[in-house]
């Protein structure tokens, strides 16, 4: 029995309709208001992650670009106190409204179904590798296809075609291959064929040194693994698609990009950066939260912890793959220079057993997986989060688990800030911010006011933390003292913490 995908709500946050292959490419859009405008093309650079496991950039904190720009613009978050009071509106500016450079190869056609113009205006020629996966009866997952013919593209028959996939018609994952991130597009056909036992499955994937780019070729993908449905064995568009869009390594002996992607405090803007859709669809974000209702507090206290998070789910897996980039977006800090010291929490999105061995020397990730199994896997992971039950086996985090009066005052005005946004959007029309601004930027701002405090607490004559600090950060003095304690470890912040006569260092 074949059960449809729930997927598919997921997937109108494509702004790009497919085009129909057999017409003319669709003329240029219109020229986007200064809202929709994106980033000028700007070069990334960063070190190869340690082996002790310390990310040799910020990693999602804050990063540095030059730009040619317009006036700034700012968003206003409020985030609640400890105290149960409202808290105080904190602006943050934005930064400069970007000015949008002319499309690469907006002279041109577009040669590929799926693809549009305006998707390219931004790193071309990254494609690392494309390729077929399919189901084979006697032998299982397969490498059926792929380009370049010599890299090496062990185990990625496994990422792209998730354990449990047969009972369902079509998924999409996300996922991580020593230095690159995958994307791969599965669908699943019923034909008339003893042979392949009344089923077809395949997957087609890309490879690329960044996630940021991938979203682009979902409806390409996607359309390639209908055609390679109906028509197995027939790469041409694929090729061609490859020839275009193939990446220039650097020569670093071993063809990796040793950088990975670093999240810049500009993404939250998205006329700045229309990345902040890189892996998840207009909407993400918000049901992400309202998922997990007041959990996210728990989440969000894990992530800035820089722990290990395994989420597990029965395929489809796609909309799992959105929760893990949203989980790391709990952490992200835009104070410079702040969190260098500390691992990455680095999304390895969808992950299978064959990767157990790269587990086991990270300090800090988030992940998901369709294989029960790991579960009994303790040592790979601190935190395992089943549908919405958020469970730790460590039993110093056990209290972190608890929500308290604090958690819950923040996540009440988190949901009221953002039936204001609905509000103003459908009463006034108002259409220069969305709900992906205001969660990430509510976080942002809670996080940046917590490291703020710390850091001016641990710079004064007197580094001690009072309870009024913490209230002043929007914790609760004693229902939060674990997580303080924790937090200021993690950092190596040098502070003492004196809370009704309690105090520790």
């Amino acid at each position: 029995m074949v059960e449809q995908s729930d997927r598919a709500p997921l997937l109108d946050w494509e702004e790009i309709p497919t085009p129909d292959p057999n017409q003319a490419a669709p003329p240029p859009p219109p020229p986007p208001s200064e809202e929709d405008a994106p980033p000028q093309k700007s070069s990334q650079t960063g070190g190869r992650r340690t082996g002790t496991g310390i990310a040799a950039g910020t990693g999602w904190s804050s990063s540095s670009t030059t730009t040619t720009c317009s006036p700034t613009r700012s968003v206003t978050a409020v985030v609640a106190s400890g105290d149960g009071s409202s808290g105080r509106p904190r602006t943050e500016l934005l930064g400069p409204a970007w000015i949008r450079p002319e499309p690469l190869g907006s002279d041109r056609n577009v040669p590929f179904s799926g693809l549009s113009v305006r998707d390219q205006w931004e790193e071309k020629d990254q494609i690392v590798a494309v390729f077929v996966v399919t189901f084979d009866t006697r032998s299982g997952n397969m490498l059926e296809w792929c380009l370049p013919h010599d890299i090496n593209l062990d185990g990625v028959e496994f990422k792209s075609m998730a354990s449990g996939s047969h009972r369902i018609t079509s998924d999409f994952i996300y996922f991580r291959k020593g230095s690159y991130f995958g994307l791969a597009c599965f669908a699943n056909m019923a034909v008339e064929s003893v042979l392949e036992r009344g089923a077809r499955m395949k997957s087609v994937g890309i490879l690329s040194p960044s996630y940021t780019l991938l979203y682009r070729y979902m409806h390409f993908l996607e359309n390639q693994v209908r055609h390679q449905l109906h028509c197995p064995g027939q790469y041409s568009p694929l090729e061609a698609f490859y020839e275009d869009k193939k990446a220039v390594l650097p020569p670093t002996g071993n063809g990796l990009v040793t950088a990975c992607p670093t999240w810049s405090v500009t993404t939250i803007n998205r006329c700045m950066h229309p990345e902040m859709k890189i892996t998840h669809p207009a909407g993400c974000m918000s049901q992400f939260i309202q998922f997990f209702g007041e959990q996210i507090m728990v989440l969000w206290k894990f992530a800035l912890l820089r722990k290990r998070l395994l989420i597990f789910s029965p395929p489809p897996v796609g909309v799992v793959c959105y929760r893990v980039y949203c989980c790391c977006c709990l952490a992200n800090v835009s104070l410079p220079g702040f969190g260098v010291s500390v691992p990455e929490l680095r999304p390895f999105f969808y992950i299978n057993i064959a990767d157990i061995t790269a587990l086991e020397t990270e300090l800090s990730y988030v992940a998901c997986t369709t294989e029960k199994i790991f579960q009994e896997k303790k040592e790979l992971y601190d935190v395992y989060v089943d549908n919405q039950n958020v469970k730790t086996h460590r039993s110093h985090l056990q209290p972190l688990l608890r929500l308290n009066a604090a958690d819950k005052e923040k996540y009440r005005k988190l949901t009221e800030q953002r039936q204001q946004l609905l509000y103003s959007q459908e009463v006034d029309g108002d259409c220069t911010s969305n709900e992906e601004d205001l969660f990430i930027l509510f976080f942002m701002e809670l996080n940046n006011r917590i490291f703020q405090t710390l850091s001016e607490v641990a710079a004064s004559t007197d580094p001690t933390l009072t309870a009024e600090h913490v209230r002043a950060m929007g914790l609760d003095p004693q229902a939060d003292r674990s997580f303080l304690v924790h937090l200021l470890e993690v950092y190596g912040i040098d502070i003492t913490v004196v809370i009704d006569n309690l105090c520790c260092s």
